[in-house]
């Protein structure tokens, strides 16, 4: 939850004023309910009234929703929906890799790109990843590494707070800069990709509701008081990386940490993303495809993608923004409301239908304002 984008929360804070502040308490309310739901959906009850899992993967789940019509059309789009997101998730932290790395050291005559091929080679153990233990263990060190950058960040602001104002927050918004304020908070939070496999590796899953609330709540009073006390301090000269804000002898020591973040963030989308299109490949009887050159194969090629991707395709950071727009809603919001309703509503309350089709629609219409500003974008830089 405490990702990169965790440093755009006071910049969006500047474009949303005090409903910026609603909104992150709103979006983790929302992403904690759309995971519980979405887990919901891998179970069914026995002939004893007993819950078993009878699921596996967001596919299963997509499967099962879709089997009137095909038995596997749900879980094709769910699987294109997820490794689109995932691969686009890897090529941000490579083009950021570049970008840090450029920063760190203007003085070394290389290209941002030079420095993603350098970040790049620092990656290649990634191909040898086969268990979600060596990617935890890896996130482990990513958290260290950001609550070390938030504790540095905080630490500055709290020598600045004689500065502080209230009067620095904006009662007036414009639409365009609301949405993409709107964009940053919700999608700090998303995680529901992983949590049918997160969920499944638990020795205890029955704690899985527990510690969804947990996370979530801390995640929104760490994101709450970080962008606050950013936001007090730098008010209107606030940056879309609050990093930058950084006096020169702090901003170096923050971007090494960041690129190591950042390194330390790429294997668990590269990983999710190899196990999805692994298993889609190797479903059928071929024992070629199981074999454990063919499985280092799909990895490095993976690999590879990424790190092209990254060096060849222009104005990226847009069309990242058109994808996630489409994914991120839809993995977010929209499946998940609409696979719950579809799965469960003999079993639904009142309530909890209003509830699903509240999520749909208001993930309907973050999806539709996030194309459209994504795409005002690309036209306006196409010319």
């Amino acid at each position: 939850f405490q990702g990169i984008f965790v440093l755009g929360l006071p910049y969006a804070l500047l474009h949303s004023g005090y409903s910026g502040l609603f909104l992150i308490i709103l979006a983790a309310a929302l992403c904690c309910y759309t995971g519980k739901i979405l887990i919901a959906c891998l179970y069914e009850e026995n002939e004893d009234g007993q819950l078993i899992r009878v699921r596996d993967t967001y596919e299963d789940i997509a499967n099962a929703c879709c089997k009137k019509q095909s038995s596997k059309l749900g879980g094709i789009v769910v699987n294109v929906t997820q490794v689109m997101e995932l691969i686009m998730t890897c090529i941000l932290y490579l083009v950021v890799s570049g970008n840090l790395l450029s920063h760190s050291f203007p003085y070394v005559p290389m290209t941002e790109k030079t420095w993603s091929v350098i970040a790049f080679v620092t990656l290649l153990p990634c191909v040898f990843i086969k268990t979600l233990q060596i990617v935890s263990k890896l996130s482990q060190l990513c958290s260290l590494v950001h609550f070390i950058i938030i504790l540095v960040v905080m630490t500055y602001c709290l020598t600045q707070i004689h500065q502080w104002s209230w009067a620095k927050f904006r009662l007036s918004i414009e639409f365009e800069d609301f949405l993409v304020s709107v964009g940053v908070i919700i999608f700090s939070y998303t995680s529901q990709i992983f949590l049918p496999k997160l969920e499944g590796n638990m020795k205890n899953p029955g704690e899985f509701r527990c510690m969804l609330n947990w996370t979530h709540f801390f995640a929104c009073v760490l994101k709450t008081t970080f962008a606050l006390t950013a936001f007090l301090t730098w008010g209107e000269e606030t940056k879309e990386v609050i990093t930058d804000n950084l006096p020169s002898f702090l901003q170096t020591l923050v971007n090494l940490c960041l690129l190591t973040k950042a390194l330390l963030s790429y294997p668990l989308p590269f990983f999710a993303a190899t196990e999805i299109v692994y298993a889609c490949i190797s479903r059928g009887n071929h024992s070629n495809y199981r074999s454990p050159l063919f499985a280092l194969g799909v990895r490095g090629s993976f690999l590879l993608l990424t790190l092209l991707m990254a060096m060849f395709i222009p104005h990226f950071a847009l069309l990242m923004g058109l994808t996630g727009s489409v994914t991120g809603a839809a993995m977010t919001f929209l499946l998940p409301s609409l696979f719950h309703l579809k799965l469960k509503w003999k079993k639904l309350s009142f309530l909890e239908k209003c509830a699903d089709i509240s999520v749909f629609i208001l993930g309907f219409l973050c999806s539709l304002a996030g194309i459209v500003c994504s795409i005002k974008g690309l036209l306006e830089v196409f010319g």
